[in-house]
């Protein structure tokens, strides 16, 4: 299974590979309680929203990179 921008957030979480991925552009990805809320979500319909803070330039990145990691 590989991962992408199109992944559930619970699934990258359960990932420590995809999880540092993130957490290096959106550090408390892996520690803030209110991603439980949002753990069925894509990571692309969460980086939508603005309090995710992503430029699109980052989303790109995040999502080769994710695309990159080795199951």
């Amino acid at each position: 299974m590989g991962y992408s921008i199109d992944s559930k957030v619970k699934e990258l979480k359960k990932s420590p590979e995809a999880c540092a991925v993130i957490v290096k552009y959106s550090p408390g990805f892996e520690t803030d309680p209110q991603m439980k809320l949002v753990g069925g979500l894509t990571l692309r319909k969460l980086a939508a929203f603005p309090q995710a803070g992503l430029s699109p330039e980052q989303i790109e990145e995040i999502d080769a990179a994710l695309k990159a990691i080795e199951d």
